[in-house]
């Protein structure tokens, strides 16, 4: 039966049904083009209460989340603990058990007063097992005492740049002295990691020793024989997985600190306060996406620190040609600060979101006279308006300055041996 319009009722149907599909395609490809291709640092949910993902080469951080917030940190002490450990003992050196590591708290060996150990033998019972008395066995070795031990902790922490660190202890238990409690920040947190992995000498020790699976040893006089096992499931969680540290106190709750490397990157996590019993994989889950968005959102690229330079003017400078009427010019380099290499290159991390720039400053003019390699000024790259390398342009010959005697010379030759 035609319509009004002339039209079959069915064609009438099948014309809406075609707006109808056309319609639905077009609401469907606008919310495709207004969804995001990933997700976003700011859209990430993560249980800790401070979190940082760092960049292991440059120690730039690139993603914080209430990371100046100074919190309890737990056995992730127990990093520093073992770095300064490989830095100023042998390991081959055997250190016994005081009264005060023999009453330290579970988790713990279950040393006895008088007991000796090897040094080596008590970093994997430290960083495997996470145990309170070999923590303080070792820092009483290397120290003397549990507060000397602490101080080299502070020391070494402000040398690497922690400014919101301060250590009591070498085992993590809540304490707090006159200089406050025993605590850090996310951001410090991630920046002892780094150095442990990347900046220490003692950087391949500390990675075999928090890397090894499964580790057993004995006492000095071989009465009692120990097994460890490496309670860090993250090694197993994620392709590059390089190491890592557990925590938890009840005031500090589940922390972690990790790294993990991925096609020549090496990112850091650390987080604090993330859950309390019964929530212990709460720290796994956020470990796991904050390392899943940095290897899908930073790459590294390469960038140029040379930049073609002008020449330089030399007023009152004699002329490369020898003649009076020419200027004298002076060509100029690119080196790098200080003249001791001439690489230009740098590789950064970066994401597709950063603002990287080249900015050269330099004088065009000076006066007479001129020495080589004088600094005329520089070429600086800067990530995000962060200065993150500068380079000196410098003069890459002398001029002397124009003199009486020069100019006598020159008539000289004109108007005589011409």
């Amino acid at each position: 039966m035609p319509c009004a319009c002339g039209k079959n009722r069915w064609e009438v149907c099948a014309v809406k049904k075609r707006i109808t599909v056309i319609r639905s395609f077009i609401i469907f490809m606008l919310l495709l083009l207004a969804a995001p291709a990933s997700a976003k640092a700011e859209d990430m949910q993560l249980y800790a209460q401070s979190a940082v993902l760092m960049d292991g080469d440059s120690g730039r951080i690139l993603f914080g989340k209430n990371e100046q917030e100074v919190r309890a940190m737990a056995s992730t002490t127990k990093i520093m603990t073992c770095i300064l450990v490989l830095e100023n003992t042998d390991l081959s050196d055997t250190a016994a058990a005081s009264e005060n590591a023999a009453m330290q708290p579970k988790v713990h060996l279950g040393v006895q007063k008088g007991e000796t150990f090897y040094v080596k033998d008590l970093l994997y019972s430290l960083m495997l097992e996470s145990h309170n008395d070999a923590a303080v066995i070792l820092a009483e070795k290397t120290a003397g005492s549990v507060e000397a031990f602490a101080e080299k902790m502070n020391q070494k922490a402000e040398e690497i740049g922690c400014s919101d660190t301060h250590f009591v202890t070498p085992n993590g238990l809540d304490d707090e002295d006159a200089g406050g409690e025993h605590a850090t920040t996310a951001v410090d947190l991630a920046r002892i990691l780094r150095y442990c992995i990347m900046q220490s000498p003692k950087r391949d020790e500390f990675l075999e020793i928090t890397r090894t699976k499964t580790y057993e040893f004995s006492d000095v006089e071989q009465k009692k024989h120990y097994s460890c096992y490496n309670h860090n499931a993250f090694l197993d969680m994620m392709e590059g997985a390089l190491t890592g540290k557990t925590g938890f106190t009840g005031k500090a709750g589940y922390c972690y600190v990790g790294a993990l490397e991925s096609e020549g990157r090496t990112f850091v996590v650390a987080l604090l306060g993330c859950g309390w019993p019964n929530n212990r994989s709460y720290k796994w889950t956020d470990t796991k996406k904050l390392m899943d968005y940095a290897k899908e959102h930073f790459y590294i690229r390469e960038f140029e620190m040379n930049a073609q330079t002008p020449q330089v003017l030399v007023e009152d400078g004699i002329p490369a040609s020898g003649k009076i009427k020419d200027p004298c010019l002076v060509k100029t380099a690119v080196q790098s600060r200080g003249g001791q290499t001439k690489e230009h290159k740098i590789r950064l991390l970066v994401s597709d979101e950063d603002e990287v720039k080249l900015v050269c400053h330099m004088k065009t003019k000076t006066a007479a006279p001129l020495e080589a390699d004088t600094v005329m000024g520089n070429v600086t790259l800067f990530l995000n308006n962060e200065k993150i390398k500068e380079n000196e342009i410098v003069t890459a010959d002398g001029a002397e300055r124009i003199s009486l005697s020069w100019c006598a010379g020159q008539i000289i030759k004109k108007f005589f041996i011409s």
